[in-house]
């Protein structure tokens, strides 16, 4: 059994202690985070405070607060030589406060309180400084049935940076698509299988092979099209910006 005490109560925080609840293997000692309100609804299922002096003992301490206050909260915990970590895929691992043994653990995802999500899907990217507890946290990550994967800082920054592109900057386009739609009175809806077997594709090949349309193929005429189409000037640079990029990937002559 791994007691671990959860800091913070924002997605992540949420998202981890249902599955911890979940698992055989875990037992949450406490919730901690500094509006009690925030974790008022959770008092039945598990020790909730607002209070950092009455933190208990348990074998890992997990910090899932905001990337700005990791560094200063973690020289907030009183305790020593205790296994600390956070959740962040861009704070350096040296920035938790030394006193403790240091660690990341990192779910790579996306997360909103109000969706759900199967943690089986969801890949923990691991990082310590002390490799004695390395074994705890893949234990953890094993015991709410993630697939643990230890990587280094550079590797955690690139996967973070990744996944903004595959993430943020994808959903966004879909904000730029639900507007050209709209504008147009038609569903957004309609696209979602589009949306659906794109994502499908690169589980089986690179994203590079499975790049089509008029970029690729260098087709002038339609790109000259749907330019003249575009009426917000935002969209119209996207559009040029990743049309040239797929250009300059594919050796395609601009425009």
């Amino acid at each position: 059994m791994i007691s671990v005490i959860i800091l913070g109560a924002g997605n992540v925080a949420t998202h981890l202690f249902n599955a911890f609840e979940k698992a055989e293997q875990v037992e949450v000692k406490q919730w901690y985070n500094r509006s009690i309100k925030s974790i008022q609804s959770y008092k039945n299922k598990v020790a909730i405070t607002d209070n950092l002096s009455e933190l208990v003992d348990a074998d890992v301490y997990i910090i899932a607060v905001s990337d700005d206050a990791i560094a200063n909260f973690s020289t907030q915990l009183s305790f020593e030589n205790k296994l600390v970590v956070h959740t962040s895929g861009s704070v350096n691992v040296h920035d938790l406060d030394k006193k403790n043994r240091r660690g990341v653990f990192y779910p790579l995802q996306t997360f909103s309180k109000a969706a759900t999500l199967d943690f089986a899907t969801v890949p923990i990217c691991l990082e310590v400084l002390d490799k004695a507890d390395l074994k705890t946290l893949k234990s953890l990550a094993k015991a709410i049935g993630c697939n643990a994967h230890k990587v280094n800082t550079q590797q955690r920054k690139a996967l973070h940076l990744a996944a903004v592109y595959v993430n943020n900057f994808t959903n966004q386009l879909y904000r730029v698509a639900h507007e050209i739609t709209e504008s147009k009175g038609v569903e957004f809806d309609i696209l979602k299988p589009l949306i659906l077997e794109t994502a499908k594709k690169v589980q089986d090949m690179s994203p590079y092979m499975a790049q089509t349309g008029p970029a690729k193929r260098n087709d002038k005429k339609t790109i000259k099209k749907h330019l003249k189409l575009l009426e917000n000037e935002q969209h119209k640079a996207i559009y040029e910006l990743m049309t040239a990029s797929i250009q300059k990937t594919h050796g395609r002559k601009k425009l």
